[in-house]
């Protein structure tokens, strides 16, 4: 064979080493590009909400998330449209989670009192986390109305979840007789101010805090008074 003829067949059987360089995309496939912009994404929320909770929702700025995430600000509108667009995330993230958490104990089943001891230690333990507490501290109050409407049908459901209940706890005679609404207001109520103080180097952990707050809540905290003995009644004399 001439030389002219080995080079033409060379460059038409390309070697194994070329062939498998040709199967590798320099370019990541479509589902693990969207994975992992999703991470982007959270990594956006979380850091954003942390910076909400530290200063507050006005004193914050694109630019402070960017700088704390090592980014420029343009870079955040690949994953943001706004501050707005991200405090609404955020808040809408945690009221996700906790109406997942009341489904799952409501699929789980059991006596009402203890579906809702349950969801209450879910709602104790999101409150503590960076998206609850911006629902305590931040809340709706910044958004426009139209988002804040959307977040007042996802706290009514939550409301709607406790109420139900409570007024199924007081059928079964586990729970005293009460107004459902405004004992599921009250429940709720205390247990979202944890949000406003917990802190993470606290004494408590937010396991502990839940075991006190569900006791505190359904017990009270009067000590029952007992009962005064009965006086004996005098023995009737002989006349």
């Amino acid at each position: 064979m001439t030389l002219t003829k080995r080079r033409a067949s060379a460059a038409k059987a390309p070697s194994t080493e070329t062939a498998e360089a040709a199967d590798e995309s320099p370019w990541v496939p479509s589902a693990q590009r969207a994975m992992q912009r999703e991470l982007k994404r959270q990594a956006v929320l979380q850091t954003a909400a942390q910076l909400f909770n530290e200063r507050g929702f006005h004193a914050t700025s694109l630019d402070d998330i960017a700088e704390r995430l090592h980014v420029t600000k343009p870079t955040l509108y690949y994953y943001v449209k706004s501050k707005d667009d991200i405090l609404l995330e955020c808040v809408r993230a945690a009221l996700g989670m906790m109406q997942e958490g009341i489904d799952e104990v409501r699929r789980n089943g059991g006596r009402a009192l203890d579906q809702l001891m349950a969801c209450m230690r879910s709602y104790s333990a999101i409150v503590c986390e960076e998206f609850g507490k911006c629902v305590i501290r931040i809340g709706e109050d910044p958004l426009p109305e139209p988002l804040k409407k959307e977040l007042r049908r996802l706290k009514a459901g939550i409301d709607h979840e406790f109420r139900r209940l409570i007024d199924e706890g007081i059928a079964e005679g586990s729970i005293a007789p009460c107004d459902p609404k405004m004992a599921a207001f009250m429940l709720a109520g205390a247990l979202s101010w944890i949000g406003r103080w917990y802190r993470r180097d606290g004494d408590l952990t937010p396991e502990q805090i839940a075991d006190q707050a569900i006791a505190l809540l359904l017990n009270g905290v009067l000590q029952p008074v007992p009962a005064a003995p009965a006086r004996r009644k005098p023995r009737a004399t002989a006349a």
